[in-house]
């Protein structure tokens, strides 16, 4: 697995014009294909009227799942740059959606590339990016009487709290780098005089 990625900040649109054509850039994160496929159908119906609805794609940490389409622009003059231009980012599960709004001016090959490609990227620098990091689920189990103190050092240090949960004990779900894991043994069993609980997990992504 990818230690992190990153991905779009927000969902959001940012409009740009090249000699007269307008360019409307729809950004969005998409955790999955389908999600993405109905993104690019809702802008689709939005922009109905519009000349050319271009979009790319990019699922998975590891860029697993990719994929571009030029809605009868030259082949790979509009979604493959759109495509390239996420990747140079090193961006994941998002999705855009480019639509051109023809102003009646050819842009020719180049144009088009450096058109599409740089609506990607401006918008970006608009919307703003976000770091996710790889972590170690783990679950913590404390005594009632400890929980309190564990969870306000566990967030003053910086650790994500995930889920906490009452019962006869308390269970509290964390992210950890895996790095990371023999000191938090150490630390936990120091802080608690030995009596929590600690089970590693699983693997996910959260907020660097």
């Amino acid at each position: 697995m990818q230690d992190q990625y990153r991905t779009v900040a927000r969902a959001g649109v940012h409009e740009t014009e090249v000699n007269r054509s307008r360019f409307l850039c729809a950004l969005a994160p998409a955790a999955t294909e389908r999600e993405a496929q109905d993104f690019i159908a809702a802008v689709r119906r939005k922009h109905a009227d519009a000349t050319h609805n271009c979009f790319a794609y990019v699922i998975g940490a590891d860029a697993s799942t990719q994929k571009a389409g030029d809605d009868g622009e030259p082949g790979g003059t509009a979604g493959v740059p759109m495509l390239q231009m996420l990747l140079r980012r090193d961006m994941r599960y998002v999705v855009a959606v480019v639509t051109r709004y023809y102003g009646g001016v050819k842009l020719g090959a180049g144009g088009l590339i450096r058109a599409y490609g740089g609506a990607v990227g401006e918008t970006l620098d608009t919307l703003g990016t976000i770091t996710r990091r790889r972590f170690r689920l783990a679950t913590v189990t404390v005594d009632h009487q400890r929980a309190g103190k564990v969870q306000n050092d566990l967030r003053a240090t910086g650790r994500e709290v995930r889920d906490v949960h009452y019962g006869e004990e308390v269970t509290i779900g964390i992210g950890l780098p895996d790095a990371d894991v023999p000191a938090f043994r150490a630390w936990l069993a120091d802080a608690t005089a030995g009596t929590a609980g600690f089970e590693l997990g699983g693997e996910a992504y959260g907020d660097a």
